[in-house]
């Protein structure tokens, strides 16, 4: 599994701000209670968690706990725990952490999936408006290759005008990606080597088709973002199909 330079620096925060936390403690361990410090503790954890993943949470909880035990319970500096009371704190501390940080997660996966949603729309509408409103295809397939390489995180993306030439692999509009008349597993596998095609066609009109190119080692897009992507496409190729029509009226 691939870690994101933020997911990592949560996860070394983690490993270090709960320590930090118990160091710069240590010298009022005898006048703050062990109930303020263990909210301190579950501050940070919470902090993390905000920052990075589940398992950046999970470990900060088990360092706090850790650390809290390590330096604030009796024996001081050793694992060992032989109160009653410190031993509640701390399974408290890291049990209260792990809820915590799993619910502090679950909202930034929310407030991620949610300004992703927005941005998709908006992309959806700005194109279909310009679909409809637009003299010229050709500005609707420049603004789709645009959105694509956005959406996508591609490297590179063009656009083939005329008959379908080779068989590369194909990302079919119900966000699948076929290799060869395979369903390929892009989650666990990847994008195919090579370029990538998406048909345009509208109502069995082939019209073209982008060629697209993924970013090198770049994680595969959510299905939701294939299915945004083919969204994409069907507007230009109606936008296409609107122009072909129109050529080939009589005068």
């Amino acid at each position: 599994m691939r870690l994101s330079l933020r997911d990592v620096t949560a996860l070394t925060a983690g490993l270090v701000a709960p320590l930090a936390t118990a160091l710069v403690f240590l010298p009022f361990r005898t006048s703050v209670t062990q109930t303020n410090l263990a909210l301190v503790f579950m501050v940070v954890v919470v902090a993390v968690s905000a920052l990075g993943n589940r398992l950046a949470g999970a470990v900060a909880a088990l360092s706090a706990a850790a650390w809290f035990d390590f330096f604030h319970t009796q024996p001081y500096q050793s694992f060992d725990i032989h109160g009653r009371a410190d031993i509640e704190t701390a399974v408290l501390l890291f049990v209260a952490g792990l809820i915590v940080s799993q619910l502090a997660a679950r909202a930034r996966v929310l407030k991620r999936v949610a300004l992703t949603d927005a941005s998709h729309l908006e992309r959806l509408h700005d194109t279909t408006r310009l679909a409809r409103s637009s003299t010229s295809s050709d500005d609707v397939v420049r603004r789709t290759r645009r959105e694509l390489i956005e959406v996508l995180d591609l490297s590179a993306c063009r656009f083939e005008y005329g008959n379908l030439l080779g068989h590369p692999p194909r990302l079919d509009p119900d966000g699948t990606v076929k290799v060869a008349d395979w369903i390929w597993d892009l989650e666990r596998q990847g994008w195919p080597d090579g370029e990538i095609e998406l048909r345009a066609d509208v109502h069995g009109r082939y019209q073209g088709r982008f060629m697209i190119t993924p970013t090198p080692d770049s994680l595969p897009p959510s299905l939701e973002a294939r299915l945004v992507a083919a969204d994409l496409v069907a507007q230009a190729a109606a936008a296409l199909d609107d122009d072909t029509r129109a050529d080939t009226r009589p005068a």
